[in-house]
């Protein structure tokens, strides 16, 4: 099984990518962040076309997640458990094809000194606590996203000049260590432990001309998973497209069986 992750900055403007994408790479599952429309005007027909099933949970302008599947979906929470008051859709759980899979889309948290950073470390402690709460039941998960984390500073290309940053502070980093000591594998860098393997640019600055990025985007597998992970990659070729998203697509296949 092949499953994928991509923040699409916006599915309407992104479609055509999508659907290319879609089309060249033929995933089982892929998991969306910042689809940033309510759920009615999500595209349900163009990618259903394509064979897939389709889960979101949406909100207009920002946010927005979503799974899609060509095995069929047993959705498990359209928000992330833990404050009846959060609003904001930044989380999404199935089971599909025997595989356990969540979409994340955490928050950013900028700038440091304001409300957001606080929302951002309590939105972790959370995603935290439910991690931990999953594992109890021992099935092959996948929790994959937009992290808005760069866990070390070999995931950054310039760690001076982010430093200051939400992405790149040390409870945020903390927050993301976390969830790894509970027994979660950084698919990524369990297959390659090689420094600066970006899935971010900023449109500004020609980062992505200069290969000026970070690792925010992230798999992180069970323990179940994991014994079933046989391969895994960023694919940087969607990042390079016209009217790219600012992320690009990671993925890893999984020997598993519905």
């Amino acid at each position: 099984m092949k499953v994928a992750t991509w923040n699409v900055n916006s599915i309407k403007a992104r479609l055509p990518l999508v659907l290319a994408w879609l089309r060249q790479v033929e995933p089982d599952v892929v998991l969306f962040q910042e689809t940033k429309v309510p759920d009615g005007e999500f595209p349900v027909g163009e990618i259903g076309d394509l064979g897939y099933n389709i889960a979101a949970a949406g909100q207009k302008t920002y946010n927005g997640v979503a799974v899609i599947s060509k095995r069929p979906i047993d959705l498990l929470a359209a928000c992330l458990p833990g404050d009846p008051d959060d609003r904001e859709a930044r989380y999404i759980e199935a089971f599909t094809g025997g595989v356990r899979v969540a979409s994340i889309y955490a928050p950013n948290g900028n700038p440091v000194g304001g409300e957001r950073f606080p929302y951002k470390l309590a939105w972790l402690r959370r995603l935290y606590r439910h991690m931990a709460a999953a594992l109890e039941d021992e099935d092959a998960a996948v929790f994959a996203g937009d992290y808005n984390v760069a866990p070390t500073d070999g995931d950054v290309y310039d760690p001076r000049a982010w430093r200051d940053d939400a992405l790149c502070q040390p409870a945020s980093r903390a927050g993301y260590r976390r969830l790894l000591h509970l027994g979660y594998l950084d698919a990524v860098r369990a297959l390659s432990d090689r420094d600066h393997q970006y899935t971010w640019w900023d449109y500004r600055r020609r980062c992505w001309p200069a290969d000026r990025g970070l690792r925010i985007d992230h798999m992180l597998l069970s323990p179940q998973a994991a014994d079933a992970l046989t391969a895994v990659g960023i694919d940087r070729e969607p990042r390079g497209w016209e009217r790219a998203s600012d992320h690009t697509p990671v993925w890893c296949e999984l020997a598993v069986s519905d």
